[in-house]
């Protein structure tokens, strides 16, 4: 009995799961590891739409608003739903605006790669200046930039270096050679040539007067007659430079109506030409207005520019 009594106490251990020790687990890390790895593709995702132009963007988008090019309200497609796999049945209208929609999404495209081109030929221009002795002394006379026509190069005017001979179209040596450099450096680029002559705000005091073979009374000679027989005379050195006939596409005289110092109508840098290796989108819109012919030369002028803005 002795033995009986002094039996040792069975103890139970009970381990419970769960409550503090379960956030101790790995799962958590898992889904943070995925959120962070999410955020980064992300922001990977934001930083290249950020290098790419506004232009694609835009194009990339509408593809993606409407990939079967066919358009309804919102951007979304008005064709019939497709049953068992048949072929997908646009209406009437939708179909003759399929190939329209397709075509414009292209020339945007097209329109972005030839600004590209562009900014190309404006750093060899850039290059041929800096090492052609004969531009080289005229470098701030040079300017270039893109405008919303395409690529622009103006000669201009400098106190005391003139680029033409006073009150005349007749071109200094030194301005032959520049544009001949010129011509040598565009001639590599399909694009057509709009060439435009500009004058300072100085009336043309000479007293000339011209007579046109085909009209009796004479006409006094202006600074718009000045302005064009200068463009006149870079065309005609361009096309001595080699450039082909079929590449000047428009030469206009604007006299002090476009001013480049507007400030100083007497400023020398009034005084120049301006070539521009024109940009298709603005030869689209040269073809589509040439035919106004209640339109003069200014008008028309501005009329394409606030076309190719659009």
């Amino acid at each position: 009995m002795a033995a009986d009594d002094k039996k040792q106490p069975i103890i139970v251990k009970r381990v419970k799961k769960g409550g503090h020790a379960a956030h101790h687990g790995g799962s958590w890390k898992v889904a943070y590891a995925d959120f962070v790895t999410a955020m980064m593709a992300f922001f990977l995702l934001l930083w290249l739409l950020s290098q790419v132009p506004q232009i694609s963007r835009e194009g990339i988008s509408e593809f993606f608003k409407n990939p079967t090019g066919i358009q309804g309200p919102g951007g979304a497609s008005t064709s019939m739903i497709k049953l068992g796999g048949a072929m997908d049945m646009a209406r009437g209208e939708d179909t003759k605006k399929q190939p329209q929609d397709k075509t414009q999404v292209v020339t945007v495209v097209r329109y972005e790669k030839e600004k590209e081109k562009l900014e190309e030929l404006l750093q060899e221009v850039k290059r041929t200046i800096e090492t052609s002795a004969a531009m080289r002394q005229f470098k701030d006379q040079i300017l270039l930039d893109i405008t919303d026509e395409g690529l622009r190069i103006q000669i201009i005017d400098k106190k005391n270096r003139p680029m033409f001979a006073s009150a005349s179209a007749v071109l200094k040596p030194y301005t032959k050679q520049i544009l001949h450099e010129i011509a040598r450096v565009i001639n590599k680029v399909p694009n057509k040539l709009s060439v435009s002559g500009h004058t300072d705000g100085t009336p043309f005091v000479k007293g000339y007067y011209r007579e046109y073979d085909d009209v009796e009374e004479k006409t006094q000679y202006t600074n718009w007659e000045l302005s064009a027989d200068r463009a006149n005379a870079a065309r005609r050195e361009l096309l001595s430079s080699g450039a082909r006939k079929d590449k000047i596409s428009r030469v206009t005289g604007l006299a002090d109506s476009v001013p480049f110092d507007g400030k100083n109508p007497g400023a020398p840098a009034n005084r120049r030409i301006s070539i521009i290796v024109l940009n298709q989108k603005t030869e689209d819109n040269i073809k589509k207005y040439e035919g106004r012919g209640d339109l003069s030369a200014q008008e028309l002028e501005k009329l394409i520019s606030g076309a190719n803005k659009n």
